[in-house]
């Protein structure tokens, strides 16, 4: 569970919606059928003075009703307590005349939590009866009712800005959840991106080289038992970026790449071509183009049957080319065509193991989103008459600085040693 989560489950919100809150505030609405209790005792007494109070008592029972209708989400039940409760309001006007209309003030209020919309209209309605019945009726001896239209008004007004707040609440809750739940995704997304890249380049290392040294085994024992330290190292390395991509802690260095390329390279036996520095790049750009790097080589080692590979850098962009052969499918995104497996692991001389040599388009994918992000374009497909080419261009970082400088690029004096000149 993220941290967002547990602040979720931690908001005062939910506990509103259990009912606390909410029961303390309508147990405080019994006031005024008290106020109309007192009213009944005032005017009338004898029989007439106990009926009043058993509709006041049967108002009081249909209103925990209600509450508990609410509480218990049976909604349906809401309507028919509520048209009962504004019959005994009726009912209870010869009792307590004007101040009946405190029992009324419970019915508004009760809409104007439930139907907002409606709210209204029939706070306008019940705040002018309360005020002109009193009034209108001349048996009664009194004026407007001033006191019982305000307290129907404001009670009505505090009821309904209360529920909105609620609602609003438990849709800010709502909101939350879906962004955390949104945040887990996109971090699942970027550790299955990230271990793509990483365990695809490293494993493809670790099996070309494993095969290199089955070759050497029976012809030369040191330099067989120097690619299997290799190996060693390689998986100690891609356990290390595996570990640090879940905690989104890995950083991808251009200049780091390039080593692990040439080092790919040779022991797929292609002649490598690669710049001898990333000085051209700067330093906003040179994570990115490490990535670009890696899952380059990776499809060049992996599908190309390449006798050689080219990079060139320049300040805004970054160009791999191989002069192979392998697959053409289109698999769709931006900039052309992504190369699919070929079946084999190219350049070692044998079948690579199960699902080694086939593509799924997911490294060319996820290239696309983080070069997308920096603002930049990506160009793969075939050249001809033979070979591939993956061109990642991003925009300069400051428009201001001059125009890039020439490209790096090393030629084959880049590989002057007899390992890094593999053929």
């Amino acid at each position: 569970m993220t941290d967002l989560d547990r602040e979720t489950v931690r908001s005062p919100a939910p506990r509103w919606g259990r009912g606390r809150r909410r029961l303390l505030l309508g147990a405080g609405m019994l006031v005024f059928p008290a106020l109309t209790a007192v009213a009944v005792s005032g005017n009338v007494s004898g029989a007439a003075a106990g009926a009043g109070y058993a509709v006041v008592a049967v108002f009081c029972l249909c209103y925990a009703l209600t509450a508990l209708a609410l509480e218990r989400g049976r909604r349906h039940w809401i309507k028919p307590l509520l048209v009962v409760m504004t019959a005994l309001f009726v009912a209870a006007l010869p009792f307590a005349h004007g101040d009946a209309f405190f029992l009324a003030t419970v019915v508004v209020s009760s809409v104007a939590v439930l139907w907002r919309e409606q709210a209204a209209r029939v706070v306008t309605v019940a705040t002018a009866a309360a005020f002109l019945v009193p009034w209108a009726v001349r048996p009664w001896h009194t004026g407007p009712g001033g006191f019982q239209a305000l307290a129907l008004l404001f009670t009505s007004l505090t009821c309904g800005a209360f529920a909105e707040i609620a609602a609003t609440n438990q849709e800010l809750v709502a909101a939350r959840a879906e962004v955390a739940r949104l945040a887990s995704e996109a971090e699942r997304d970027r550790i299955a991106r990230d271990l793509h890249d990483l365990l695809g380049h490293s494993l493809t290392a670790i099996t070309v080289k494993s095969r290199l040294a089955q070759r050497l085994a029976g012809k030369d024992k040191d330099l067989a038992v120097a690619e299997m330290a290799g190996v060693e190292t390689l998986s100690r390395q891609a356990l290390s970026d595996v570990r640090a991509a879940v905690t989104g802690y890995r950083e991808v260095t251009l200049a780091g790449e390039l080593a692990r390329a040439r080092e790919l390279l040779r022991a797929a036996g292609v002649v490598a071509d690669l710049p001898r520095a990333a000085d051209a790049v700067g330093p906003e750009h040179r994570e990115l183009f490490g990535w670009v790097l890696r899952e380059g080589i990776t499809n060049a080692v992996r599908h190309a049957r390449a006798g050689r590979c080219s990079v060139v850098l320049t300040a805004t962009s970054v160009e791999i080319r191989d002069d192979g052969t392998g697959g053409t499918d289109r698999t769709g995104g931006t900039g052309g065509t992504d190369r699919t497996g070929a079946g084999t692991e190219h350049g070692t001389g044998g079948t690579a193991g199960p699902g080694a040599g086939t593509a799924d388009g997911k490294g060319l994918t996820g290239l696309r989103e983080r070069v997308a992000a920096a603002g930049g374009t990506v160009e793969a497909g075939p050249l001809a008459p033979r070979g591939w080419r993956l061109l990642v261009t991003v925009p300069p970082a400051d428009t201001r600085r001059g125009p890039a400088g020439p490209a790096t690029r090393g030629g084959p004096a880049a590989s002057d040693s007899p390992h890094e000149r593999t053929t």
